[in-house]
């Protein structure tokens, strides 16, 4: 990636952080913070080349501006990604993190994305407040699922259903959203496929709920009605997009559309997606609230994602364009209330 398509995304600030003796190389980008402060979280990942990693840095902050625009959070979006090696001193190049976002004093307050534990928050919070810790905020894993389980019921509701009952879902990825999730779906009375690559926590799964399982390289042989990604994004491909036996996608994965052009040969093929940042937002919701506010949100903006996603699919049939257009839209046009001038606080803490 060069200067001038780093340019071409009008990003507000993008930083390299390095620390050959932790074996630590990540990358921060704040994408927009005319709203307030930038909310995202800490991946670690391993990625083939740096570029991958710098690319993936600014995708996710992008996503989490869309996303505090759209669930009406005053803030905007930002992301460390740290290139995960076999050299990397975990604890030192979290606590580098650390280091950095208490030097931002404010503009930028972070939490846990894949690869991000409870130890690792815990290493950050050792060099700044400005953290999200499970022991203060609580599992931000439970507002996440809740979040996307209004949305599914938003879209079954669309899919000729009374909400979820009856709704077959295929559930991709067993972490603790998507976990959660299948709880939560198997409860309301749907229909529940799981698939995940660690085949001990599948069977404790099954064992747990009842659900179908079915191996990962045969996912996409499932006819069902809803495909909700809970694992990466990216998933929605050219050649995935061959094989779709479902009549709709959403879930609590980012980035789930590998281009954006999937999205409209998805809307061409009339499979209802439910775009992803408004799907997932129900950690950045309580998370953000929690530090503005001070307390955690009431259930009800929590809650308030099934509408959204109801009105946004809605909106995508009457007009004849892609729903991810429709919630971009809307996110935009928040943004747009406001000049293009970058939050910074008004005095050091």
């Amino acid at each position: 990636m060069d200067i001038g398509e780093l340019a071409a995304h009008d990003f507000e600030q993008i930083q390299i952080l390095r620390d050959d003796a932790a074996g630590m190389l990540a990358f921060v980008a704040v994408h927009d913070t005319r709203l307030g402060p930038a909310f995202g979280g800490i991946r670690r990942w391993r990625y083939r080349h740096p570029g991958a990693a710098l690319a993936d840095a600014l995708r996710l902050a992008e996503a989490m501006t869309l996303k505090c625009a759209a669930a009406g959070i005053p803030g905007g979006g930002a992301k460390v990604v740290l290139v995960d090696a076999p050299s990397l001193d975990r604890g030192a190049a979290y606590r580098r993190i650390g280091d950095f976002v208490e030097q931002m004093n404010g503009r930028y307050f972070t939490g846990p994305d894949v690869g991000t534990e409870t130890q690792d928050l815990e290493e950050v919070a050792r060099r700044t407040s400005f953290v999200a810790r499970p022991d203060e905020i609580g599992n931000l894993a439970e507002p996440t699922a809740v979040g996307v389980f209004a949305g599914l019921r938003a879209v079954g509701d669309r899919l000729g259903c009374d909400g979820v009952r009856g709704l077959h879902v295929l559930v991709q990825g067993l972490g603790a959203v998507g976990r959660r999730l299948a709880q939560l779906l198997v409860g309301a009375g749907a229909r529940v496929t799981v698939c995940d690559l660690d085949r001990d926590l599948v069977e404790q799964v099954r064992t747990e709920l009842g659900v179908e399982v079915v191996e990962p390289g045969l996912l996409l042989s499932i006819t069902a009605d809803v495909w909700a990604p809970c694992a990466l994004g990216g998933v929605v491909h050219d050649l995935s997009l061959e094989h779709l036996k479902v009549r709709a996608i959403a879930g609590a994965a980012n980035n789930v559309l590998a281009a954006p052009a999937h999205g409209a040969a998805l809307f061409q093929r009339g499979i209802l997606y439910a775009p992803d940042f408004v799907m997932n937002a129900g950690a950045l919701i309580h998370g953000a609230l929690n530090h503005l506010e001070g307390a955690p949100p009431e259930p009800a903006r929590i809650e308030a994602i099934g509408a959204r996603v109801g009105s946004i699919l809605d909106a995508s049939i009457a007009e004849g364009i892609a729903p991810e257009l429709v919630a971009q839209r809307l996110a935009r046009d928040e943004l747009d209330k406001r000049p293009r001038e970058p939050y910074f606080p008004a005095r050091p803490r």
